[in-house]
């Protein structure tokens, strides 16, 4: 079993940088995360020493570790959300379909980003207060987004509607993020099944949504 011993005062010093910057001390606490390391179980001395500045120069960028791990899970969101809505504008030249691509691209980013989408799907759980409300706002943006995107889509359908959007959207972005959350703990080779899987579920959200408002869509 792998040890994930904090770093202590025994441990050779690291070399010391003259300055650093808050994209520095991020890519600091990404380094030491992983699978069986959460972001919430970080010290502050170890984010420094992996940046290689004294303790005392984080506080030049952050007020704590909590502060760092929000800045963490906001540049997820922002990251994820630029992605998945390059996709869904992609999507109205592809035959796949805006739900099936913008699935792919999320489980895409999931893979080639490991790290920072850790900090995303896992904080919300696992961390403190601050963390899981810094999270949630991320899950608003999706979903406030989304839902004028399910609007949108509806209403160039012959003017269809949907029953509550934004439930609808709220259903879809947590369905996706749980799903993600799973798909962490498994191996790239059950992404097929899990992309076949969301995509249906989504697709059944949907349907349900603008049927119930007496716009079921066509076949």
């Amino acid at each position: 079993m792998t040890s994930h011993a904090p770093a202590n005062d025994l441990d050779p010093p690291a070399p010391r940088k003259a300055g650093i910057s808050r994209d520095d001390l991020l890519a600091a606490a990404l380094a030491l995360i992983g699978p069986h390391r959460s972001v919430s179980t970080l010290s502050l001395r170890e984010v420094a020493r992996e940046a290689g500045i004294a303790p005392n120069s984080f506080y030049r960028q952050f007020r704590d570790m909590d502060e760092l791990t929000v800045a963490l899970i906001e540049r997820a969101g922002q990251s994820l959300r630029t992605i998945i809505g390059q996709a869904r504008q992609r999507a109205a030249g592809s035959d796949r379909g805006v739900v099936r691509l913008s699935v792919e691209t999320f489980m895409e980013q999931l893979r080639a980003d490991d790290k920072l989408m850790h900090v995303l799907l896992r904080e919300g759980t696992a961390g403190s207060d601050a963390y899981k409300q810094a999270v949630d706002r991320q899950l608003n943006y999706f979903e406030d987004e989304l839902q004028r995107d399910l609007i949108r889509l509806a209403a160039a359908d012959n003017g269809a509607v949907l029953l509550e959007p934004a439930l609808a959207a709220k259903a879809i972005t947590r369905l996706v993020f749980a799903m993600g959350s799973t798909a962490l703990d498994l191996p790239p080779t059950r992404d097929e099944e899990l992309i076949v899987q969301m995509s249906h579920m989504i697709r059944m959200i949907i349907t349900g949504a603008r049927t119930l408002a007496g716009h079921p869509p066509r076949d």
